[in-house]
């Protein structure tokens, strides 16, 4: 395991992230949650959860892996971007003294294994990385038994740690929040350019990619961004890289009315210029869910909220109509939910 951590005389400079936290003894980073105590950089939530549910794994948002499945889901307290639209903002935002630490690895594995319908385990909720010892632990012990494991974050993390998480993460949902400097600086607390370079490690990588946009009026939903976004993805990531464009409703500090739908339909068919899998998400409607083979056009899977109807598609994920392949990683959920 690679040290996150160089020590100073004065300091402890935490390497988990970009900001390079330089953390005075008995103080924590920007994340809230990763402490200098004299003499090395610790976790103060090891073991902490905040949330944990069986999830729809369409819910993470993955729509091509496994698709029709459940995930355990499990997240803890803070985060290393301070985004004033955050959705999880009550987990993501506090940071506190002691937590009481209340699962642990083993733990976790045995409920996943015992979960109906279920894939493995979903890091997710908060941001996952700034949890990179226990995540790692977890996942580690649900490989070794056959799950399968996903994280679902904001991609702010240094490529030496990440070439560690992608080691032992199947796949990614990374929230690219805008395709423009200024809103990282000003929305997030973060810049855009080390999450670029997170999304090409990963794709790079081989790992299962799928990237999320919560579009936000008048800060993130210009034709030409998304033209630009839309662009990058497919050029550096592929272009069956599946991309979710998320409505924003107002919450936290953020008080922008929500996007109009008739704004995500038009963004929606932007990327669908240089993607082959767009879709639309926290609508309310079915509207932009569903997915077609790319090669000929076909129905494969229609999507109402979280209810899956999986068609035409062969055992191997593979289109009947005319052979390709749409999910690289496919079985058919069981109709009894085991």
């Amino acid at each position: 395991m690679s040290q996150l951590f160089i020590k100073y005389e004065n300091y402890i400079e935490c390497t988990l992230c970009p900001h390079l936290c330089k953390i005075q003894p008995g103080k924590r980073g920007i994340c809230g949650v990763r402490k200098n105590t004299g003499e090395k950089i610790e976790l103060t939530t090891y073991g902490v959860i905040s949330g944990y549910s069986l999830d729809p794994v369409e819910k993470k948002p993955l729509y091509h892996f496994f698709p029709g499945h459940n995930i355990l889901s499990a997240g803890s307290y803070g985060c290393n971007m301070r985004c004033d639209f955050c959705q999880n903002w009550h987990i993501s935002q506090k940071a506190s003294e002691s937590y009481s630490k209340n699962t642990d690895p083993v733990r976790i594995v045995n409920d996943a294994l015992l979960s109906k319908n279920n894939i493995g385990i979903a890091f997710t909720y908060n941001e996952p990385i700034i949890w990179f010892e226990f995540m790692r632990d977890v996942a580690l012990k649900a490989k070794e038994n056959g799950l399968h494991t996903v994280m679902v974050s904001n991609g702010y993390v240094n490529s030496y740690p990440l070439g560690e998480i992608i080691g032992f993460i199947d796949a990614f949902n990374i929230d690219l929040k805008a395709f423009n400097e200024d809103y990282y600086k000003k929305l997030t607390g973060a810049r855009l350019q080390p999450v670029l370079e997170s999304l090409k490690q990963i794709a790079g990588a081989g790992k299962h990619l799928e990237v999320t946009t919560l579009i936000i009026p008048g800060r993130n939903d210009s034709e030409n961004e998304m033209a630009a976004e839309s662009r990058f993805i497919s050029e550096e990531l592929g272009v069956n890289t599946p991309f979710h464009l998320s409505r924003y409703f107002p919450t936290y500090k953020r008080d922008d009315p929500a996007t109009p739908l008739a704004t995500l339909d038009r963004l929606y068919e932007i990327a669908s210029k240089n993607l082959k899998n767009v879709y639309m998400g926290n609508t309310g409607t079915g509207n932009g869910q569903d997915t077609k083979c790319p090669a000929c056009g076909t129905l494969v899977t229609s999507r109402s909220g979280y209810r899956i109807k999986l068609i035409n598609l062969d055992n191997e994920g593979k289109c009947t109509k005319c052979g390709n392949l749409v999910y690289r990683y496919f079985t058919f959920p069981s109709p009894t939910g085991d």
